[in-house]
């Protein structure tokens, strides 16, 4: 089959990482695999496979050209975004979806009928939200409703979800889809759940790179940008407080950093806790590591997670909403702790405790890349769809 994956850019992330690891994941089973990104930056993740065909569409450029879609950017930007707050996708997002038909029919002249058209985040569905087609899945890596009420997060959702076939990245997403469905009015054609696919060739290559910074004695680790949402300040009060001599090593950047680090200091753990900064490969960071620890205030799946046990490592983790349990179940429920400072202490201490246990391959099975692909290929299961809702219905009765 034909197969196109969409993403916003290609920026180091996890959703942009998880993206490529899809084009892989098309191309490995032997299918014809194309990635197309809206925007051009610096340092772009690159695919693993070879038979990965790459694209690029400036379609901020491309609306601008149309001259209707300057005036359209114009009235968003400067009059209606200002007047209805973070309305700007949905006036230039029509118009984008309009583009985006028509680039597709350019590439299909070329390469001939896409069979699965792939977007992933909502940050790539707000750039052409009016685009719809029976081919098209369209990929929630995590929660979409927080409670919200009111006309504009409804129009939001009718914008961006309406009469699409959604997948979500894990059960809970699931179940957050329909809440959003019955509280906001909006009637997704379809509603799957396929987890992440888990590159396992590629990363246990590059967990083995050599990397002459890593400390040279055991140490925890968490990966992830240095935002709220990761609530690595939970993960720093809580280390603090587990008494653990064991350093603390810190992978990522964002807004946090220099407010993690003051509180490192208050804390009296400054010289104990590492702040690695952002890297291109994190996995010998995980690999060497004695325990990977995430303390996030929710998570669409958590790709970490597997990516750390790929690399052999053992994880904890605190309970939050989204799809932790898609891959901590069974034997791995152990490595869940209450998302509470004293709970993740304890279980930091605990999980520290004798030798490093030897991961077991059968709990990655549901995350082999043949598995994904797979999956996004068969047609959308209508009857899990009534299911979801009709939960979810009779959860609030």
């Amino acid at each position: 089959m034909r197969t196109l994956v969409v993403v916003r850019s290609l920026k180091m992330g996890g959703m942009e990482r998880v993206a490529v690891n899809l084009a892989d994941a098309f191309a490995e089973t032997g299918h014809e695999s194309h990635l197309l990104t809206f925007r051009r930056v610096r340092k772009p993740l690159a695919p693993e496979h070879s038979e990965v065909q790459l694209h690029q569409f400036s379609l901020h450029w491309a609306l601008r050209l149309t001259l209707v879609g300057l005036l359209i950017e114009w009235l968003a930007r400067w009059f209606l975004n200002p007047i209805i707050r973070r309305s700007y996708f949905v006036w230039t997002g029509y118009l984008g979806g309009w583009l985006f038909r028509a680039w597709l029919w350019r590439f299909e002249r070329r390469h001939g009928r896409v069979d699965r058209i792939v977007f992933r985040g909502v940050g790539t569905f707000e750039l052409i939200w009016h685009f719809r087609d029976e081919r098209a899945r369209f990929v929630l890596e995590n929660l979409i409703y927080r409670g919200e009420q009111g006309w504009k997060p409804r129009l939001f959702a009718r914008c961006l979800y309406q009469h699409k076939h959604l997948v979500a990245v894990s059960g809970g997403v699931a179940e957050n889809v329909a809440e959003a469905q019955r509280a906001l009015g909006f009637a997704p054609a379809s509603v799957e759940v396929i987890v992440n696919p888990c590159p396992f060739g590629a990363i246990r290559r590059l967990m083995r790179a050599d990397e002459p910074d890593l400390p040279d004695e055991p140490y925890l680790v968490t990966v992830a940008r240095l935002v709220p949402a990761k609530d690595q300040a939970l993960l720093l009060r809580a280390y603090a407080r587990s008494g653990l001599a064991m350093p603390l090593v810190l992978v990522g950047d964002g807004q946090e950093r220099g407010r993690l680090g003051a509180l490192a200091d208050e804390l009296g753990i400054a010289g104990r806790v590492r702040f690695a900064g952002q890297r291109d490969n994190p996995y010998p960071w995980m690999h060497h590591a004695r325990l990977f620890v995430l303390s996030s205030r929710f998570e669409g799946m958590g790709i970490v997670l597997f990516e750390a046990l790929a690399c052999g490592t053992p994880v904890l983790s605190v309970d939050c909403p989204g799809g932790i349990r898609e891959i901590l179940k069974g034997p791995l429920t152990s490595s869940i702790v209450e998302h509470d400072e004293a709970a993740l202490a304890e279980g930091m201490r605990a999980a520290v405790a004798g030798e490093k246990p030897l991961i077991d391959e059968a709990w990655l099975d549901d995350f082999k890349p043949e598995t994904v692909a797979g999956k996004f290929l068969s047609p959308p299961d209508i009857e899990r769809t009534a299911r979801l809702a009709g939960a979810t219905k009779g959860g609030e009765q």
